[in-house]
This record gives C-alpha cells, structure tokens and sequence, in this order.
C-alpha cells in the first residue's frame, strides 16, 4: 500500500518545513514533496528543525510548480480553511485519509496539498485537486501552522490504517489482579467487617456481603491494590488491638 504524498506547496521558512517533516513521520509518513519553496533548497533551517526526521528532508521531491508535484497522482486532496468559489466535494480531515486509505489499498497514488504559510493554497492550486480538507475550526480564527495541518492529516491517516484501542489501562508496571485474588480481598474483608459487627442485622447480612463481592469484581483491581487493601485492613486491626 502506497502512503500519501504530503506536498508542501511553496512554502515560506524552513523551520516549518522541518516541523511538517517530524509531524509526518510522526504517523509513519515519509513521502514529502516541495514545490517552489521560497527560500530554496535544501534548507538549513529545515535540518535543524527536522531532527531526526532529517531523512524525509533527504528523500524529499522538489518541484517548479504544482502540476508537476501531482502529475503521477490519481487523487489529490487540497487543505484549506477558507471559502472557494468552486465546486468540489468537500471532508473531513477523518475522512479524507479513510478515502485515501481505501485508494492506497487498490495501489492508488494519493496526494494531499498543503498551502504556503501566509495565505494558503490559491485558488489555482485548489482548482486542480479531486477534493477539498476542511477542518472544523474557530470561524475567526481559521488559519492552522503548516506543521499542524501535517500532523492533523498524519494523525488520521494512521487512525485509518493501525488498530488502536480507543482506551487502554496503564497498569504502570504492575497487572490486574487474578479472580482468586479479589476474592481473598472479599474473605479479608468480611472477617473484619464482621468483626466490627458491620453485618447488621442479620437477616440482610448475606445481601450485604453478596453486594460487597460484586463490587470487588466491577472494580478491575489491579494486584498491587489488593495489596494495598490487605495491608490497610491488617494496619487498622493492629491499630485496634493496640488500643485495647
């Protein structure tokens, strides 16, 4: 499968085209084009801010104009935030990378325009896309950094293509604890419960103790808390004793 191109269309500092290039590789992008960049190329300013993403620096196309940059392409999309006089379809960001995902996957050739810093994509540029990128943004304040607009595209695109969970557990070195675990922590529990007489009275102790033990098991201890559990139930009852 063949990953996007991020095209970088006559960009105006150096430094932001090296955040683009960390922003892409950030998401396992590596396919960069640049056409007419202002200050030319390569780019110490580039380099540096690159780090180690220099290598798509390295790799990356250059060329005089955007016709060139997308002439082996089969779909282009352009990103922009303002209005257009032109008729096109018009995604989301989340939509457009699953639309090139689908593409990439039939051996497709996709291309996403990204505009210079000052004003964006020209009308003439976006003229020659398949589709627009529009992303949801504060009306008065649309304008996205360069780099930004890479990593929100970078971002979707490797939403589209890896499985992550929406939510995990960081179990911060430790791991859930086992069934018979939590219920050693229950058994804990209710012989000092009943000591303390908690189980009153008696005809309701047995729903008492039944909700008590589902409420162990919903919780999703890990092992380190039931032994935290444990160790506050034997300091409580050491405390007691000592005091008579």
């Amino acid at each position: 499968m063949i990953a996007p191109s991020f095209i970088l269309v006559r960009p105006q500092m150096g430094e932001n085209i090296g955040a683009a290039a960390r922003a892409m590789l950030n998401f396992g992008l590596e396919r960069m084009r640049i056409v007419d960049p202002r200050d030319g190329w390569p780019n110490p300013k580039a380099v540096a801010m690159a780090s180690g993403a220099g290598r798509l620096l390295d790799n990356a196309g250059l060329f005089p104009d955007v016709q060139a940059a997308i002439a082996d392409c089969d779909y282009v999309f352009a990103t922009t935030a303002r209005g257009r006089e032109l008729v096109k379809p018009v995604v989301t960001p989340e939509r457009a990378m699953e639309m090139a995902r689908a593409m990439a996957a039939e051996g497709k050739r996709v291309g996403v325009l990204f505009g210079p810093e000052r004003a964006g994509l020209e009308n003439e540029d976006v003229a020659l896309a398949n589709a627009i990128v529009t992303v949801p943004v504060n009306p008065e304040f649309p304008s996205l950094n360069l780099a930004q607009c890479a990593l929100l595209m970078g971002y979707e695109w490797r939403r589209q293509t890896e499985a992550v969970a929406p939510e995990v557990m960081g179990l911060a070195r430790t791991e859930f604890a086992s069934r018979v675990d939590v219920e050693k922590l229950g058994d804990h529990f209710e012989e000092r419960l009943d000591a303390a007489g908690f189980f009153f009275p008696p005809d309701k102790a047995e729903g008492m103790k039944l909700n008590l033990r589902n409420m162990w098991a919903r919780l999703g201890l890990t092992r380190a808390e039931v032994q935290t559990f444990h160790g506050m139930l034997r300091q409580i009852a050491f405390m007691l004793k000592k005091q008579g």
